[in-house]
């Protein structure tokens, strides 16, 4: 991890798309910031090494379970504990840990701030890729945190 200065202008997912890392794993990176949407000129945050997280993982959040986990994408929670031997204790996971998440399909979380373009660059994918992906949202410019899309 290194620092960075925020500037006048400067976003959250801004500061995400500059240094090539996922906004989830920014604000994971930065629990003393209580509201993503509210940064200043001078604050001093990290930004973690990117590219991050891999494609097909989650960075926990705070409250998460790995119950809640599984549930919200979909796969049973022994599939999640397997594709994670690194978890010595299911019961004990915290916010910024990556986990891997099983499946053919790659999934992400939606977080506070993301747009459909950010995700798609940060995946390496097209918009219209995504956009195909994702016949479930009616309007691509209205996405919400906690709403699981299909990464192509």
């Amino acid at each position: 991890m290194f620092s960075y200065v925020v500037k006048s202008g400067d976003t959250l997912s801004g500061i995400a798309q500059k240094f090539g890392v996922s906004l989830a794993a920014l604000e994971a990176a930065n629990p003393q910031i209580p509201d993503p949407n509210k940064i200043f000129p001078g604050q001093v945050i990290l930004i973690p090494k990117g590219p991050f997280p891999p494609p097909g993982s989650y960075v926990v959040q705070p409250g998460d379970t790995l119950s809640g986990i599984a549930q919200k994408f979909g796969v049973s929670l022994a599939a999640l504990e397997a594709a994670n031997p690194q978890i010595p204790d299911p019961n004990k996971i915290f916010p910024g840990q990556v986990i891997h998440i099983p499946g053919p399909a790659h999934t992400y979380v939606v977080q506070q701030g993301d747009t459909l373009s950010g995700i798609a660059q940060n995946f390496g994918v097209s918009l219209a890729a995504l956009e195909a992906a994702n016949p479930q949202i009616p309007d691509p410019n209205k996405i919400f945190p906690g709403q699981v899309i299909f990464i192509p």
